[in-house]
């Protein structure tokens, strides 16, 4: 049997995937996701007295937290399985893959396990994202050195 002949029989056999399915449930668990940081926000603001601007940040951190905390407990991964890449939502993936890594290497010692793993995928964010600010920043200066910015 040849590869023309073979393919038809095989997508026939083979079970359909539920895109429309998987892109929903998707959809819905990164929208709820981010619903609840919103509201995260907001309580911040009420409650502590932070504009919005300045809510951002403990939000984030908060974010993180929540899901470290339902990672450890094994929840994240049954949202995961849920929710596919709608749970990938940048800061609560971040936490998550933060803790799968830390959790999977725990035999292995606190230090080099937990601590030597946790930073493989966590260290390259944190590189870059300060090697990212420091460009952004130098180029804002020699902009409004320049006179083509204001400072603000």
């Amino acid at each position: 049997m040849d590869a023309k002949s073979y393919q038809p029989i095989v997508d026939q056999i083979a079970p359909k995937r539920p895109v429309l399915k998987n892109c929903m449930t998707a959809f819905l668990t990164g929208g709820i996701i981010c619903a609840i940081g919103q509201l995260i926000s907001y309580v911040y603001m009420y409650f502590f007295d932070f504009t919005e601007r300045t809510a951002s940040n403990p939000t984030v951190a908060t974010m993180v937290f929540i899901a470290m905390l339902l990672t450890g407990f094994g929840l994240y991964k049954k949202i995961g399985q849920f929710g596919g890449a709608g749970s990938a939502v940048p800061v609560t993936g971040f936490g998550n893959a933060v803790i799968s890594a830390a959790i999977e290497h725990k035999s292995e010692g606190f230090i080099l396990g937990v601590g030597g793993n946790m930073f493989k995928l966590a260290g390259a964010v944190i590189v870059y994202g300060v090697f990212s600010a420091f460009v952004v920043a130098l180029i804002k200066t020699i902009l409004v050195s320049m006179g083509v910015l204001e400072w603000s």
